[in-house]
């Protein structure tokens, strides 16, 4: 039976993390989430469960530059939630610290252009990434230089590559 790893606030609105406990998960960074909820997958974290078979992890973890709840990411939020980005961080750190060095999938596409907060939302997380020792790593890099988002690849023909993250970003 599945253990899961589900964070979320009260009124479902945001949700911090989604995924299966392990001593070996995946990590992947999206932009926000959607629907998705243990036992309820939507087809971006499907691709990402798969990822990590394919990768022979022994369970996945997904989370998100932006927590705000949205199918469309049209929807996330105009204004910047400082409140919301600083809950996100603290659940990003316990993930990180309780799996340092692991890989990390970046894996969002041109949705970090989507809103101006984004990439200072990056920003935050990279430094966390840096102070555990995370390694990002990302399905292919599109022609923007953005890493792939994981809906639009094929699983089984991936071989996670490593994603220039502070080169891109100016980190």
């Amino acid at each position: 039976m599945t253990e899961w790893l589900y964070i979320k606030d009260g009124l479902n609105q945001y949700r911090y993390v989604l995924g299966t406990k392990g001593t070996n998960p995946l990590i992947t960074f999206g932009i926000n989430p959607s629907t998705a909820a243990p036992g309820n997958l939507d087809p971006t974290v499907k691709n990402t469960e798969k990822l990590s078979k394919h990768n022979k992890n022994d369970s996945w973890i997904m989370l998100n530059i932006y927590p705000q709840r949205s199918t469309d990411p049209n929807g996330m939020d105009i204004t910047f939630k400082q409140e919301e980005h600083q809950k996100n961080l603290d659940n990003i750190e316990e993930v990180f610290k309780n799996n340092q060095g692991a890989d990390i999938v970046a894996a969002w596409g041109n949705l970090i252009m989507k809103r101006n907060y984004l990439i200072p939302c990056l920003t935050d997380i990279y430094s966390l990434a840096v102070k555990y020792n995370m390694n990002w790593v990302c399905i292919n890099i599109n022609k923007t230089g953005h890493p792939k988002h994981p809906l639009y690849t094929s699983i089984p023909k991936v071989e996670l590559k490593p994603y220039p993250i502070k080169r891109q970003y100016n980190l």
